[in-house]
């Protein structure tokens, strides 16, 4: 068989690796990195080797009784970005019909395309707040769909979904014979003190993948899960022989220590995305040039210019504002933008104004 068309990188990573250091950094989506001191680990205490060969047990038991799940339900993975490509290389063989979410995290339309799938859209639009519509799931299904795709909170806007619809959803893509994919990166964001859900079931045809990059300042750990029915999370598993033999120990321990410490890393979290909001509901709320939803959980706001786009103001902001932002094309929004609120406080109002200051000005 020869392969054609098949994507080969992530247009948006490569962005965001290489394209995002303004000095005013509004880009970026995670918790602004904590350091080493802030997880109360000792080097003294940390061993380069160990016994992981399909990931640390000790953090997998943790994250299972974390969610209250079995121990075989959990696989973990090197950050939620390589967890959504392990459960999807998992679900889905080329020519299969996917449905996803749109905007969607281009990462995952990009993993979807080097899977070779057959995408279909599920719109979420801004004049009815993202929400997701089961209807329409229903009208989109078709006996071809093997996997939808979504992410809550939906990344980019936020919106966090009722567990009841997207298992009305899930409901709806077992009758066509389909799993559900579910990012719940950001709702880590959500939990109070030690209480975490999920929409994860053991019994349900539902896959959920998570991690602590986004909602902690943990991204240089790369600790990411999936929780999976046991026979497709063993299936997940095995796909470790061929992406990376084993993960580094040394961050599993990491991971283990940080997961005892998450109250303490969600208050540092919140200590500066709420400030934030409040002061990009000051600073831009009512701004004419945008329509917009603003939600009051999450590190991200995907308003719509009403006239021009997000790459040109990109382009503006980072020539005469030293600011960043990314372009809603990344999403396949082009009149769009991501705003991330999870930045330094003083860092991010100083960009705020700055992007107040640039949208006043006609592109």
């Amino acid at each position: 068989m020869t392969v054609t068309n098949r994507v080969l990188q992530s247009d948006y990573m490569h962005f965001a690796k290489l394209k995002t250091g303004a000095r005013f950094n509004l880009a970026t989506s995670g918790v602004a990195d904590c350091r080493m001191a802030d997880l109360g680990a000792r080097l003294d205490e940390l061993e380069l080797h160990g016994p992981n060969p399909y990931g640390y047990p000790p953090l997998s038991e943790a994250i299972a009784a974390r969610f209250d799940v079995p121990a075989a339900c959990v696989v973990t993975a090197a950050g939620a970005s390589f967890a959504n490509h392990q459960a999807m290389a998992a679900l889905v063989s080329p020519g299969d019909e996917v449905l996803i979410e749109d905007p969607a995290y281009e990462l995952m339309v990009a993993a979807l395309g080097y899977l070779q799938a057959d995408l279909r859209r599920l719109p979420r639009r801004l004049s009815q707040g993202y929400a997701l519509d089961v209807d329409e799931v229903r009208r989109l299904l078709t006996s071809r769909t093997r996997l939808v795709v979504l992410t809550n909170m939906h990344n980019p806007s936020s919106r966090l979904e009722a567990d009841a619809t997207l298992m009305e959803i899930a409901r709806a893509a077992q009758a066509v014979g389909a799993i559900v994919l579910v990012d719940e990166i950001y709702r880590e964001l959500t939990f109070q003190g030690q209480g975490a859900s999920t929409l994860f079931h053991p019994d349900a045809n539902v896959v959920v993948t998570s991690g602590l990059t986004k909602a902690y300042g943990l991204s240089g750990l790369r600790c990411g899960w999936i929780l999976a029915p046991a026979p497709l999370a063993e299936r997940m598993r095995r796909l470790d022989d061929l992406y990376a033999a084993r993960g580094p120990f040394i961050t599993q321990q990491l991971s283990l220590t940080a997961l005892g410490r998450l109250d303490a890393l969600r208050a540092r979290a919140l200590a500066m995305i709420d400030p934030n909001r409040a002061a990009y509901l000051e600073l831009l709320g009512g701004h004419p040039a945008l329509e917009q939803v603003v939600f009051d959980q999450g590190t991200t706001i995907f308003p719509r210019l009403r006239q021009g786009d997000g790459d040109a103001l990109l382009h503006r902001l980072q020539t005469r504002y030293e600011t960043g932002i990314v372009p809603g094309a990344f999403f396949g929004a082009p009149q769009h933008f991501r705003v991330g609120l999870a930045g330094d406080p003083v860092m991010t109002r100083e960009g705020l104004t700055r992007l107040a200051e640039a949208l006043n000005t006609p592109l």
